[in-house]
């Protein structure tokens, strides 16, 4: 029957070889050069016979001991039986092959029919009711999990019967069958907490919580009632009430074993119904939460109707709900019972004799019924805690030293954590600050009164502890007395005991220490009582004077109350009148309406001076003046609503307006955001024009290069055949006059006149002419030359012909070119300290002359396009000074038409130069646009609007104002647009 174990002994060398070898296991024989197990606290056989030695001595014979032996043989047995499916259509089961010799062991062990047995193991029987009180017997089969519920459910019933039988045969052999004293041990198992816990781990756990409550309310409560209700004043010390963890499991209707019973009541019970129907019932309990909750991975991964965790007094602990409900049901169906009570074997069947004639056997006959063990677990611990509750009880606390179970091995951490979780702190505290040992005052009194003269045992106990006490001269801090008894700290009150108990010579000296503690007691009593009636002279003195002080504020009372509502009533006007302050704050925070509100504020003063000057003149009662206040109150109240109303009124007119403003400033802001936008956009599209159009005249200044390169070429072509034919023309005019001053020698010889150069040959005369045109074609249609400078000013300041007007602007920048020439070439000093344009511009006037403009290029010229220009200028003197160009400037012009209108020069430290055309011309750049080579420089040209921003940024505007108004700025596109602007 142990072939699911270790079937070896616990035996040493005597003991192994006492065993007959009949009786030892087929493993002993296999091991048998290894010996039996070695234990040095465990021998089996020595137990074994101090066992039969022990039963021998409650009076077990030797037949009432081999039934014992037999019927726990037969129990393991049969828990040794297995089952297996039937593999039929009409489900059941049957025994395994290897358990059929293991039923005939259990049934002849147990007197009972192996066939029998079988059937009643994997069937069970029903009797229908039909027609009468017998019906059909029918036989259900069972299934593997209900035959081994079957199984065991026979195993626990034969067990616990024969361990009741056990008890009642040891409570036999004491020679008395009552007693009014005892002293009973009890040892349980300690709290369980395993990473699998089950419905056992659950039941110990319980039995602990229950066990908790009894020892707090036996150790701390108690106590502490005790030392409240002898008035010892001892400080209180709080300890955790499990009660509600208690409840949680064995409240009515709602507690975990009512739940788990209810669960074993239904059709089909499952543990995860049960589960669920716990946290469901207890969803927000503070004892109760879901596994995921747990601080470890295996818990955390079980789901919710699998397993629930409860906060024990000792920790949180994870029950895994698997085969609770099949555990807690401890149901032995009838068809088995009915089995065992008919056994072969009279032991055996008077084991189960007190059950067999019970009223509802034969109506439950072959019904698998319920009987809860969580039930019967709960009702016999209540048993056990009513007899422990009707004893005095003493406590002993078992701690675990160590993980390991090894001896001299102690592990603080966890042994702390064990007092902390069982309580003991809290005792600890209140055994620090307690009176452990108390002994009643008659109970001491009839104990030392044998040792005191009569004198003294006279006294009553209270008088005589006290009196004792005094005079053996014991630390008033090591006792305690309360109402009823006397109470001592640990280890006091032996040393009271022993002084008590010492010599007669000690004693004779205690009784007159006591004799002068009563003499001197009695002396502070007469000394109270003489202090005591001076007191009550100087109380009835006192009482007399505090007569009159009532009779005073009485007669005070009756007068305030004759005139109190005068005095509420000028109080609350007064309180009004100060309130009238906030409305004239109220009036002067309007801003229209001022005037009338105003008004209406001196109006309710002045009601309000007249009601205090009516109240202090005339008798008025409380309720007259109680009118009169709430009118007044009433008035002050509409006022105040309607200047709020107003001020409400104007504060809104005022938000809107300022919303009104805002808006419109957030839409000024988007039209300015736009207009910025699409000035951007005009600018990126003019700035590509611009560089489109230098892209294009880049490209025509090359063709014109390219066609005035022909032209030459053509022209030098010519030049050059003129220039022969000029020297063919010369060699014929100088061989006709060689021939006419032969002629003329000839014929003054001959006295002949020669005619004069009109009559000159035709031809002669016609190349003459042509040198004559020539030289008129060179000559311009207008001769500026010996113009002054202020005729060509004037011409171009009023005259309306464009070519006369081209042609003195043109005369007016030759006459500039030549004297900045001349002046560049007699100036001493260096040429560059002053320069009128970049150095880059003249560099490239000067190596690239521009060639005249025709008249038909010079009229398209006039049509006056204004064109603004950019580029990095750096004087000559800076130059040097700052070789990293960090005072870099820039050069601004505008050109009106060929000819510069405008020019600005921006230095980082210096002022700006702002130059403008007629004003500044001798400063200003004399070359043309064409010149400038401006419009070939990638870049350099700008918008107008840019141009506009830094002339006008830098005082621009005025400037050209002042050179109008004094007349001195040559018109130009910049004074037109001024000039109207100001108009």
């Amino acid at each position: 029957y142990l072939n699911r174990g270790c079937t070896r002994y616990f035996a040493n060398k005597d003991s192994d070889k006492q065993i007959m070898q009949n009786r030892k296991s087929p493993e002993d024989h296999k091991h048998g050069k290894v010996g039996a197990l070695k234990d040095p606290l465990l021998d089996d056989l020595g137990d074994f016979n101090r066992m039969v030695v022990a039963m021998k001595k409650i009076g077990l014979d030797d037949t009432e001991k081999l039934n014992l032996f037999r019927v726990v043989s037969g129990v393991l047995h049969l828990g040794n039986i297995d089952f297996e499916e039937t593999g039929s259509t009409s489900g059941g089961c049957i025994l395994k092959n290897q358990t059929s010799q293991t039923l005939e062991y259990c049934a002849e062990l147990l007197g009972l029919d192996q066939d029998d047995l079988r059937v009643s193991l994997t069937t069970r029987v029903m009797l229908t009711t039909a027609g009468g009180a017998k019906g059909t017997v029918i036989k259900v089969p069972l299934k593997v999990e209900q035959a081994n519920n079957a199984r065991d459910a026979l195993a626990k019933a034969v067990y616990s019967r024969l361990f009741d039988h056990v008890v009642k045969r040891v409570n036999q052999c004491f020679p008395f069958d009552t007693s009014s004293n005892f002293i009973g041990v009890l040892d349980i198992a300690g709290f369980e907490y395993f990473e699998h816990n089950s419905f056992e781990q659950f039941c110990i756990n319980y039995c602990n919580e229950k066990l908790q409550q009894f020892f707090n309310e036996r150790i701390l409560k108690e106590e502490q009632e005790l030392y409240q209700k002898e008035g010892l004043g001892v400080n209180e010390v709080h300890y955790v009430d499990n009660q509600d963890c208690i409840d949680l499991v064995e409240a009515k209707l709602v507690g975990i074993l009512d739940i788990l019973d209810e669960e074993n009541r239904l059709p089909q019970p499952s543990d995860q119904h049960f589960a669920e129907v716990v946290h469901s019932k207890h969803k927000d309990h503070f004892r109760l939460t879901v596994p995921r909750k747990s601080k470890l991975t295996i818990h955390r991964n079980l789901r919710d109707d699998e397993g629930f965790i409860i906060r024990h007094f000792a920790g949180a602990v994870c029950y895994e709900t698997t085969q609770f409900v099949e555990k807690n049901n401890d149901a032995l169906h009838m068809s088995l019972e009915s089995l065992v009570c008919e056994s072969k074997d009279k032991f055996v069947r008077d084991l189960f004799e007190n059950n067999s004639n019970s009223k509802d056997s034969k109506q439950k006959a072959g019904k698998l019924s319920f009987i809860s063990v969580g039930n019967k677990f709960k009702t016999q611990l209540n048993l056990l805690l009513e007899k422990l509750r009707s004893t005095g009880s003493s406590f002993i606390r078992c701690v675990k030293p160590n993980l390991k179970m090894v001896s001299h091995q102690f592990e603080g951490a966890q042994i702390l954590s064990q007092l902390q979780c069982s309580g003991m702190v809290s005792v600890l505290d209140l055994m620090q600050g307690g009176f452990p040992s108390r002994a009643p005052f008659h109970e001491l009194y009839n104990m030392y009164k044998q040792y005191m003269p009569n004198k003294l045992t006279r006294l009553d106990p209270r008088l005589f502890c006290k009196a004792l006490f005094k005079a053996l001269g014991l630390n008033q801090n090591d006792y305690k007395f309360g109402l009823t008894r006397v109470f001592f700290r640990p280890g006091k009150f032996a040393e009271f005991d022993q002084i008590m108990k010492s010599d007669p010579e000690h004693l004779a000296e205690l009784v007159k220490r006591v004799n002068k503690w009563l003499v001197c007691s009695r002396w502070r009593k007469v000394q109270w009582c003489t202090l005591s009636v001076i007191k009550l002279r100087n109380k009835m003195s006192f009482r007399a004077s505090a007569c009159i002080k009532i009779q005073k504020t009485v007669r005070m009372w009756l007068c305030k109350r004759r005139h109190k509502a005068r005095i509420d009533g000028m109080v609350k006007v007064k309180n009004l009148k100060k309130r009238m302050e906030k409305f004239n704050e109220a009036v002067n925070g309007l801003k229209e309406g001022k005037q009338e509100m105003s008004k209406q504020v001196e109006e309710l003063a002045a009601s309000t001076d007249a009601l205090m000057t009516k109240i202090k003149s005339t008798v008025m009662s409380r309720k007259e003046i109680e009118q009169e206040y709430e009118g007044l109150v009433k008035r002050s109240e509409q006022l105040l609503s309607s200047m709020q109303k107003k001020k409400q009124e104007q504060e809104e007119t005022e938000r809107l307006k300022h919303i009104q403003e805002e808006m419109e400033r957030e839409r000024k802001r988007r039209e300015e955001e736009e207009q910025l936008r699409k000035q951007e956009e005009e600018d990126r599209r003019m700035k590509a024009e611009i560089e489109q159009k230098r892209k294009q005249e880049e490209e025509e200044r090359k063709k014109r290069e390219e066609e005035e390169r022909v032209t030459q070429a053509e022209l030098e072509i010519q030049l050059a055949l003129e220039r022969e034919e000029e020297t063919q023309r010369q060699t014929i005019m100088e061989q006709e006059r060689r021939d006419r001053e032969l002629a003329m020698r000839i014929a003054q010889s001959e006295a002949e006149l020669i005619q004069d150069d009109a009559q000159m040959d035709p031809s002669l005369r016609r190349g003459v002419q042509a040198q004559a045109n020539k030289v008129t074609a060179g000559v311009k249609k207008y001769d500026l030359s010996k113009w002054k400078y202020a005729e060509l000013r004037d011409a171009i300041n009023t005259s309306c012909d464009i070519e006369l007007l081209a042609a003195c602007r043109e005369e007016f920048h030759r006459r500039l070119k030549v004297y900045h020439a001349w002046k560049s070439k007699n100036k001493k000093q260096n040429t560059d300290t002053e320069m009128r344009a970049p150095k880059s511009v003249t560099d490239y006037a000067q190596q690239n002359p521009a060639p005249p403009v025709p008249a038909r290029q010079q009229e398209t010229a006039m049509n006056r396009q204004q064109r603004y220009f950019r580029i990095p200028f750096i004087r000559p003197a800076d130059q040097y000074k700052d070789p990293q160009n960090k005072k870099k400037g820039w050069w601004y012009a505008h050109f009106d038409g060929p000819w510069i209108a405008r020019q600005m020069e921006l230095h980082p430290d210096k002022q700006p130069i702002l130059l403008v055309a007629g004003k500044d011309d001798m400063e200003m750049c004399e070359l043309s646009l064409e010149e400038t080579g401006l419009t070939r420089k990638r870049g350099a040209e700008i918008l107008p609007r840019q141009f506009e921003e830094i002339w006008e940024r830098c005082g621009g505007i005025q400037y050209l104002r002042n050179a109008i108004e004094s007349k001195q700025a040559r018109p130009t596109y910049a004074t037109a647009m001024l000039q109207n602007l100001l108009k």
